[in-house]
């Protein structure tokens, strides 16, 4: 069984060549503030984390080199992966490593994310196989599940903060939920799993299959773009429409839990999907709320047209129109704030 081109120039990596990417959201700054203060100065291994920061700007690197014994700041595009440096995903940015170096993008979004954990994950898979430590801190929904999966499938280590020591537990329980974990434990106990970890050499681990859906993600992650053959080949049609650009999502074949690509390169998990489409009906919703507050103004002035030229039965009709359109509106008011209370 050949083994994907992306490991081609990896090979002559010593063993013992780890590294090790991070991904959180909602908490993550406490986390990763408790994680970085517990590593060694001479850790032995690269830290590549991505925390759900969007476009906003962000000193976060900063805030957390005060506590940490390692060098913290934002990646830069083609920088060499040293060991003992931890680099950040930048605002709006998604980090990927490719053969010993760091790759930042702008490329699609994933889960309405960017940066985004899986992307870093599965570049980490690819590129590192074995080698590859992934974490997964506190966070919500499930994102870094599907990355997770991808660094176990090449042999990769597995780690999950505990649920119970997470601000938001959903990330860490997805990840246990989905993935055969190494270890779940609190934040300061992986700090020292990592450690220990770090400056041991791995062990290579044959793959059965060739990883063939995994290593197409990679590609389109890498060169952002979509080859139409090669997403038909490791994924079906699944019905549902793309958020953010309207194209057809396709769904990859055996992903659990459920993950979804359309051709522009958008990436969704069922649950991330779930949440894209609230937003998606909510501003559907508001769209029609304000169609409809427009009809009724319309239609008040036609009865005003109407009156001034005693066309009686005209005005009735229109007048009565527009409070029908009214009530629509309200309607739909109330079904937007029946959700946002839920």
């Amino acid at each position: 069984m050949r083994r994907p081109p992306f490991n081609d120039r990896k090979d002559s990596m010593p063993a013992n060549s780890r590294i090790v990417v991070i991904g959180t959201s909602a908490g993550g700054p406490d986390a990763l503030r408790r994680l970085l203060k517990r590593l060694p100065a001479d850790f032995p291994a690269p830290v590549l984390v991505v925390m759900h920061v969007g476009s906003r700007y962000s000193i976060m690197p900063r805030i957390l080199e005060r506590d940490a014994n390692l060098p913290v700041r934002h990646a830069v595009d083609a920088e060499p992966i040293k060991p003992g440096v931890v680099l950040m995903a930048p605002p709006d940015r998604h980090l990927l490593v490719e053969d010993g170096i760091v790759r930042v993008t702008r490329g699609p979004k994933e889960n309405f994310s960017r940066p985004a954990i899986d992307p870093l994950f599965r570049s980490a898979a690819l590129y590192y196989r074995e080698n590859a430590i992934g974490v997964i801190l506190t966070g919500l929904l499930d994102d870094g599940t599907i990355g997770l999966q991808a660094i176990k499938a090449y042999g990769g280590l597995a780690l999950v903060q505990d649920p119970l020591d997470a601000d938001e537990p959903a990330m860490p329980r997805s990840a246990i939920n989905h993935v055969q974990v190494d270890a779940c434990l609190p934040v300061e106990e992986l700090a020292d799993c990592l450690v220990q970890l770090a400056g041991s050499a791995s062990e290579q681990v044959p793959i059965a299959a060739y990883m063939h859906p995994i290593e197409v993600q990679g590609r389109f992650d890498l060169r952002q773009k979509t080859e139409m053959n090669a997403l038909s080949e490791i994924a079906v049609a699944s019905g549902l429409t793309c958020p953010e650009c309207h194209g057809s999502l396709w769904e990859i074949k055996g992903s659990n839990p459920p993950n979804f690509r359309c051709h522009t390169g958008h990436v969704y998990t069922a649950q991330g999907l779930n949440t894209a489409q609230d937003a998606v009906v909510e501003e559907a919703i508001w769209a029609a709320v304000r169609a409809l507050h427009e009809k009724q103004m319309l239609l008040h002035r036609l009865a005003a047209s109407a009156e001034a030229a005693n066309q009686t039965a005209v005005f009735d009709e229109h007048l009565a129109t527009a409070e029908n359109v009214a009530r629509h509106a309200e309607t739909l008011r109330r079904i937007i704030s029946r959700g946002s209370d839920t």
